[in-house]
């Protein structure tokens, strides 16, 4: 097995990978992905008890057991160059042996749950509702630097995707990844389901004006009137594609929630965002935690 040097596996003077400051034995098999560093702590309170605690720059890591389950929430900051960095790394953890710095030759795979925030592109999906992603569709460029090719109806959907909205002109060429099947039926009542776009920005990316003119001023009816066969956009937020891409690709069960903080269509903003977070944890820690071991 080919040993992978130094400058590609970053292990730290504790033995713990770079940006995470993780050692394997400090994270869990299930994890909660947030993106703010704040909210790490808003999980972890629902934790019994609290065993491991590390942070580095905006990688802020809780690990703990709910009863006898043992989980981790960690902080990935915002876009998908952080989730680059945190889903290799997470990967590493588990399927990188530090000693010899070689890949396993048995391969685990991870429960991974994102509790984010987002932007409805539906008028039906209102402020303060949640939202599970079946797919990511990423307009972003990060995962075009892997080799990853759609299957099935993603290269479906892609394509009427990119005929609809003409996206693959003049930016990124969009891709796309599934959510993992096993974990999405376990949350179907109660969660809006819908293809996720993900931006690479939060201003002109997601149609917003301040002093800029937009590249794409019908970027928002675009995505709203695209459908394909059941599916149809539901939001948009920095994030999801790039968990489902990378994760599908390295072997990990994926699934983003998000809880609608803007709905883009009616100009409506949460009055109480902190409350909708709050009710989105509790509820998709009560179902993950009736999701068979």
């Amino acid at each position: 097995m080919q040993r992978i040097e130094e400058s590609e596996l970053i292990i730290n003077s504790r033995g713990a990978i770079y940006h995470l400051d993780l050692r394997p034995e400090e994270l869990a098999d299930k994890i909660f992905l947030v993106g703010d560093p704040g909210r790490v702590a808003v999980v972890s309170k629902y934790f019994d008890r609290i065993e491991i605690k590390q942070q580095h720059r905006e990688f802020i890591s809780h690990t703990g057991f709910i009863g006898t389950q043992r989980y981790s929430v960690i902080s990935t900051g915002i876009g998908t160059d952080n989730i680059d960095i945190v889903l290799n790394e997470l990967d590493a953890l588990v399927n990188i042996d530090f000693q010899s710095r070689t890949i396993k030759p048995e391969l685990s795979s991870l429960q991974i749950i994102r509790l984010g925030t987002c932007g409805s592109l539906q008028k039906d999906i209102p402020v303060d509702s949640f939202v599970v992603s079946t797919h990511g569709l990423g307009i972003d460029n990060l995962l075009n630097f892997y080799r990853m090719e759609p299957r099935g109806a993603e290269q479906e959907i892609l394509q009427a995707f990119i005929t609809h909205t003409q996206l693959h002109q003049q930016f990124a060429h969009p891709a796309i990844a599934s959510a993992s099947g096993f974990l999405l039926k376990h949350f179907t009542g109660g969660y809006h389901p819908g293809i996720t776009i993900t931006c690479p920005g939060f201003y002109a990316p997601q149609g917003r004006i301040l002093r800029l003119g937009l590249r794409l001023p019908d970027l928002i009816e675009k995505l709203t009137s695209f459908n394909f066969g059941p599916y149809r956009i539901s939001n948009f937020e920095m994030e999801t594609s790039a968990i489902y891409g990378l994760g599908s690709m390295l072997g990990h069960q994926c699934l983003s929630l998000n809880v609608v903080v803007a709905n883009r269509i009616s100009k409506t903003f949460s009055r109480n965002g902190l409350l909708a977070v709050e009710q989105l944890i509790e509820k998709s820690l009560e179902r993950v935690r009736s999701i068979p071991l």
